[in-house]
């Protein structure tokens, strides 16, 4: 049996350094085009006070978003935590991949493009999301956990010790438990005779422990949320320091609407709809791919074709009749590792398989899953080694329809069909708007979590908060990165409210005095006008952004006027 050397070669390495230093440059000019999704400015606005635990998430998103609080209002600075784990998990892929047997010239470079080119890397290494913690604790994680497998069993204590890290990032990185149980049992069963993988259960515990201890003390706060976000499910009433402002009433008013229940042919469609998103994360290297498993089909079912059953195999991957180690069918690819293939196969299979039932009774969505690459990059890369120089146009292709698409979300050039205007519809505006409200001498209060941290990154000494029940409830409804406003205060000067909603929420105690309604354009013009003014009364064809501005009054002083309350000379409607 012919040995497998254990490094790769000179020039093998060189073209990893070069892939990673590439795709890492291209990552610094994209975060430094790209403007602000609302989502993010969420997150930095938790970077301003560091916890255990919030809303939505666990505190690992909050970390990466240190980087907004040292330049405020700078989008390329806040990246930099992103930007940062985007680089380490490239290397961790690479060691994971060196790891699992693939090498220079057999797969290992080729494997290393595609991980780094699914649509899934090149949004987790620029934009700052709970996903690119996943995606550098993730592959980290599997090459412990491949240590460990290979004999070194101490190393399921550093398996441990990430995977606890990653659960600090997302909840899904639960989901590698069972892929490490699946490769003990196929690979090294009598590990789970020694203390080790229980040792590494347990540290993953300890890390997760102030996370959980936050929870506790805070009416379980987080896993109640992504408990009834996943599973599109009530968990009941949620104790919020908001509650102590009057909550909007009436047609306006949040309403948490209980999912509909599924038939078959929904269920069956959400669940294509699903299996659908995953490959779409491939990119244009499902044409490669797909010609490929054409070809394989059909090398199988031509006359002649070999058709004698598998041998079995031991846990070491070795054929028990001829002694000789695993290879995937087809000619002339290398071996991986025999360890890995249970470990990687699990990696890939699991997480596509709990989302996928999952997605048969709940709406999923397509980024939960998305880890599963990581796992089947391996497999793939061999099957497309034949077709390397169409991987690497596809790549090529890939990284080429993400820039397209940052060009387009900072300039709107090229135009794009609607579908494709969400990054134009998440940022025009929003600075323009800050810089307004910036102005305004009562208080400025948003009807959402989104409005509130885009106003908030912009001008961070506005301190906006959300108004309760409008919206769903969120991070700023527990008054602890931005204060909730003082009820007396209000009462005594009123306050402005920024709004989706294109008629006035009803808030107890309080009645809109005036109406003013901002229009955001695809051009970065910023325009504002008197009442409540219709969609295409901007000075623009297309509003990227359309927001209402009510201001508030006190009942008791109804009959005052708002316009004591700003300096700006506002538009009439059509001039």
């Amino acid at each position: 049996m012919a040995t497998v050397q254990k490094q790769s070669s000179p020039s093998g390495l060189g073209w990893v350094i070069g892939l990673i230093v590439a795709v890492t440059a291209w990552r610094l000019l994209i975060a430094d085009l790209l403007p602000l999704t609302r989502d993010e400015a969420y997150y930095y606005d938790w970077a301003s006070r560091l916890a255990w635990g919030y809303f939505d998430h666990p505190p690992g998103v909050a970390l990466l978003g240190l980087g907004a609080q040292f330049d405020p209002g700078s989008v390329f600075s806040a990246r930099i935590g992103a930007l940062l784990l985007g680089a380490a998990s490239l290397i961790a892929v690479w060691r994971l991949y060196l790891a699992a047997g693939l090498r220079a010239g057999q797969g290992l470079v080729l494997a290393l493009l595609l991980a780094a080119t699914v649509f899934p890397s090149l949004v987790a290494g620029v934009i700052t999301t709970p996903d690119t913690v996943l995606a550098l604790c993730w592959p980290l994680a599997l090459h412990e956990a491949l240590r460990a497998l290979k004999g070194q069993r101490r190393r399921w204590l550093s398996a441990g010790l990430v995977t606890g890290l990653g659960l600090l990032g997302k909840y899904t990185m639960v989901v590698i438990g069972p892929v490490f149980l699946w490769a003990l049992l196929r690979t090294d069963p009598k590990a789970l005779r020694t203390r080790w993988p229980y040792l590494g259960g347990l540290l993953a515990l300890l890390v997760l422990a102030p996370h959980l201890l936050w929870n506790a003390h805070n009416d379980w706060l987080t896993l109640r949320f992504q408990f009834g976000h996943g599973f599109s499910t009530d968990t009941g009433p949620l104790a919020l320091a908001a509650t102590e402002l009057p909550a909007a009433s009436g047609p306006q008013a949040y309403r948490a609407e209980p999912p509909a229940a599924m038939d078959l042919g929904e269920r069956l469609g959400s669940l294509a709809g699903f299996l659908g998103e995953q490959l779409a994360f491939w990119g244009l290297v499902l044409v490669p791919l797909g010609i490929a498993l054409w070809r394989m089909a059909w090398r199988a079912n031509r006359p002649g074709a070999r058709t004698d059953p598998p041998t079995s195999t031991d846990h070491r991957g070795e054929s028990r009749r001829s002694g000789q180690p695993i290879t995937l069918p087809q000619p002339g690819l290398a071996p991986l590792d025999p360890t890995a293939v249970p470990l990687l196969s699990a990696a890939a299979l699991f997480p596509l398989a709990l989302f996928g039932t999952i997605a048969l009774g709940s709406e999923v969505e397509a980024n939960w899953a998305a880890m599963y690459v990581v796992g089947a990059v391996p497999f793939v890369a061999l099957l497309l080694r034949p077709s390397a120089r169409w991987v690497w146009s596809a790549a090529g292709l890939n990284l080429a329809l993400v820039s397209l698409y940052a060009l387009h979300a900072a300039t709107a050039f090229p135009p794009l069909p609607d579908v494709a205007q969400r990054m134009v519809r998440e940022s025009r505006g929003y600075a323009s708007l800050a810089d307004y409200a910036a102005d305004l001498s009562a208080p400025v209060i948003a009807d959402r979590y989104q409005f509130a941290a885009m106003l908030n990154f912009h001008q961070p000494q506005l301190h906006v908060t959300q108004w309760p029940n409008i919206r769903r409830p969120s991070e700023y409804s527990r008054g602890r990165i931005q204060p909730l406003p003082d009820l007396e205060t209000l009462q005594r000067n009123g306050f402005w409210l920024i709004a989706r909603k294109f008629s006035p929420p009803m808030i107890p105690g309080f009645e809109p005095q005036e109406t003013r309604t901002a229009y955001g354009c695809k051009d970065g013009q910023f325009s504002m006008l008197e009442g409540a003014t219709g969609w295409w009364a901007s000075d623009c064809d297309d509003p990227a952004n359309v927001w209402r501005l009510y201001y508030y009054a006190p009942r008791a002083k109804s009959s005052a006027t708002a316009s004591i309350h700003d300096t700006h000379q506002v538009a009439a409607p059509g001039q």
